[in-house]
């Protein structure tokens, strides 16, 4: 298990406010004598705080009631903290201990994880000095070199496991990448190549992954995989294919696109090519083979895969809200957890990632020709510019008062944290975004810019002290925050540095 604390730290405020009310005190003591005792007195019953305990090497047979007595899961510790009266009860805290909480399923919040009343804020915390790591990763094993001398190493992948990722000892490592072997014609479904392209004889040519650097404006970075490979042609999967060379032209003369946004089509050759074994050729790069259940990886200087710690992300989203809001939860905070390993396999598949700006995307068999065009074209769907937003590995929508606090989002997967439609009065405070492969945090979205009802509305929220760098990893065109449609909320003191785009 990596521990992104070993490496960084969070900014902190660089100093502390003291309240000052001069004579207001004396008026204050004067009214203090004049209550009855019995106003200042303390309730006969005072509420209770509880605290519930979790460590990796506990048990769901425990108590949990003391750290030498422990649960094991997350949702053994869940159940119990539900089944509380929140009316009666003194603070909550479940207290983790340090190592790896390995989720084999999201952990929801509802209405029933709620705090408020007595309870105040259900925290989640580390327990002191120690790194609890909510992972979404299966850990890759039995690594042994592919032939003699050889510098290509292999171990066994979970059957059914499709993922983008892998982290040796912390280190997120490269899909094998390189140039493109041949030159091509662009077509209607894809391209036609010189006599004998090498490609179509490599190993799972579907596989294969097309990159456009700047393919659909500066900003962009599209990336469309391969359907098949013959010697004379390529054939590019679909939607990506058409939601990336099709776009609506104005007819304005204006020569710009119904989502004036980037430009109708991707005309440049890839920029790169990813995804094939044939390209595995430097240190720190890797192949998944998705048809043999095997991981190929070229080990950097210095890493013994037989040692090494190596994670590949499997499970899509870590933590995430009910996304209803009849059933909204509140008043419930995350402090000192590291988030890590979460997956995100979507431009694996014919949608691939034909982006707009800031990895929103279109989407759908038609969507060059209707998403987020609104009235501006026959069939078009609204609201105008409803692009498709990438998922968070922590999601929460429709939710009040939702906090985190001193918090690491490392080593994921699409964006970090998303406090989407209808997140209402929450915090993000000194934490941590570094190794994302999309935007570092999203705020509200692009779907709801007049909000129907009162739960609809995203707004009241706070990110400050936070430090973001080396987001967008993966997908360059995303930022270090995107904000949609917020409201009454506040970014301030926050350190953005090292995004291959634009800071928020």
């Amino acid at each position: 298990m990596f521990s992104i604390r070993q490496h960084v730290h969070a900014t902190r405020p660089h100093g502390s406010f003291r309240l000052f009310i001069g004579s207001y005190r004396v008026v204050a003591a004067f009214l203090c004598a004049l209550l009855p005792l019995g106003v200042l007195s303390s309730p006969a019953h005072a509420a209770t705080a509880v605290t519930y305990f979790v460590s990796p090497s506990g048990s769901d047979s425990n108590p949990g009631t003391s750290g030498n007595a422990p649960f094991r899961t997350l949702t053994k510790a869940q159940t119990a903290v539900r089944a509380i009266d929140k009316t009666t009860s003194g603070p909550i805290t479940v207290t983790l201990g340090g190592g790896v909480y390995q989720l084999t399923k999201t952990l929801t919040f509802t209405a029933a994880d709620s705090g408020g009343g007595t309870a105040g804020t259900v925290w989640w915390k580390a327990a002191a000095g120690q790194t609890p790591v909510i992972s979404g990763g299966v850990r890759i094993t039995g690594w042994a070199r592919t032939s003699t001398g050889s510098d290509i190493w292999s171990a066994p992948a979970p059957s059914g496991l499709d993922t983008r990722q892998l982290y040796v000892d912390g280190v997120r490592a490269q899909r094998a990448t390189g140039s493109l072997p041949v030159s091509l014609t662009q077509t209607a479904t894809g391209y036609t190549t010189a006599s004998g392209d090498p490609m179509a004889g490599w190993r799972n040519p579907s596989a294969i992954e097309f990159v456009y650097r700047g393919g659909l404006g500066l900003w962009t970075e599209p990336r469309c995989p391969v359907a098949s490979v013959t010697s004379t042609a390529i054939t590019m999967a679909q939607p990506c294919w058409n939601n990336s060379t099709q776009r609506v032209m104005r007819t304005d003369d204006s020569g710009r696109t119904y989502n004036l946004v980037g430009r109708k089509s991707i005309t440049e050759k890839p920029t790169a090519v990813e995804n094939a074994y044939e390209l595995l050729d430097k240190p720190g790069e890797f192949y998944l083979d998705k048809s043999e259940h095997r991981f190929y990886y070229i080990p950097r200087s210095g890493e013994d895969l037989t040692t090494a710690d190596v994670e590949a992300p499997s499970l899509d989203t870590l933590v995430s809200s009910s996304g209803k809001a009849s059933d909204e939860p509140s008043h419930v905070g995350f402090q000192g957890i590291q988030f890590s390993y979460a997956n995100y396999t979507t431009s694996n598949t014919g949608t691939g990632f034909s982006e707009i700006q800031a990895t929103y995307q279109v989407t759908g068999t038609t969507g060059y020709a209707t998403q987020g065009l609104c009235d501006f074209v026959s069939g078009g769907t609204c609201p105008y510019g409803n692009w498709t937003k990438m998922p968070g590995a922590v999601r929460f929508t429709y939710d009040k008062s939702i906090h985190f606090d001193h918090d690491y989002f490392v080593h994921l997967r699409a964006a970090g944290l998303d406090l989407g439609d209808g997140s209402q009065n929450d915090t993000v405070t000194a934490c941590v975004f570094t190794d994302i492969s999309g935007n570092g945090l999203d705020l509200g979205g692009v779907d709801i810019p007049q909000p129907s009802s009162s739960a609809q509305h995203t707004s009241g929220i706070t990110v400050k002290d936070s430090h973001f760098y080396n987001t967008a990893t993966e997908y360059h065109g995303g930022i270090a925050i995107d904000a949609g449609y917020i409201e009454t909320s506040t970014i301030t003191h926050n350190q953005i540095d090292h995004v291959p785009y634009t800071a928020i």
